[in-house]
């Protein structure tokens, strides 16, 4: 059986930056999107999994089921050495409410006040899962970005902690800057988000002609 080239896939979060993230970083791929607001909203799921790409896939499956669509989630966040990978997958919810970002960022900056430039390296971490409308899961991949953690916030293109993460990898022309003073195109050829939808983008051929 032939299936139609364009698919259509539900984006799996409620976050409207994530969204906006997504899509325009996959744009040309033969899609069609919908969102959680579009199918009555997404299934509470419990994000209880050790790791990001477990949670990223409990998401996407649980979507898919609900909606009888392809479902692309993620389940990302930070890690900081000083913190032995703290706050990883509780990222979204440190200061103890989930998604409040300014909380989030001023109880990070507390636990590592007195901590020196040389302990605060840490790391961006995004993992996408795709599931089909039967809840089987297509693909897993991972994005990861170096950097280390500010004194105090940097930027306007705030997005979760973004503002404290600066940028340190060699070899791209933007070393030195903080995550939210990057432009939206500058951020997404670095990031870990960016660099997970470009693997993403990579083995979309192939996961159409598997379907």
């Amino acid at each position: 059986m032939r299936y139609p080239r364009r698919v259509k896939i539900l984006l799996s979060t409620g976050n409207p930056k994530k969204l906006r993230e997504l899509r325009a970083q996959l744009q040309g791929l033969d899609i069609t999107w919908t969102t959680p607001a579009e199918v009555g909203g997404l299934p509470d799921v419990d994000e209880d999994q050790p790791t990001f790409r477990g949670n990223a896939t409990k998401k996407a499956v649980a979507a898919a089921r609900h909606a009888g669509l392809w479902s692309l989630a993620d389940d990302s966040g930070l890690e900081v050495d000083a913190l032995d990978g703290a706050p990883g997958v509780l990222s979204a919810r440190f200061a103890g409410r989930h998604g409040d970002d300014a909380a989030n960022n001023a109880r990070l900056l507390e636990v590592l006040r007195d901590v020196p430039d040389e302990r605060r390296g840490a790391r961006f971490v995004c993992a996408l899962a795709l599931a089909r409308p039967d809840g089987s899961l297509a693909l897993e991949v991972e994005g990861t970005v170096r950097g280390r953690i500010l004194h105090a916030p940097r930027g306007t293109h705030d997005f979760g902690y973004d503002p404290l993460f600066l940028f340190t990898e060699p070899g791209f022309a933007e070393t030195g800057r903080g995550f939210a003073e990057l432009e939206p195109h500058e951020k997404a050829a670095v990031s870990h988000r960016g660099r997970a939808l470009r693997e993403l983008r990579a083995r979309w051929a192939a996961i159409l002609d598997e379907r």
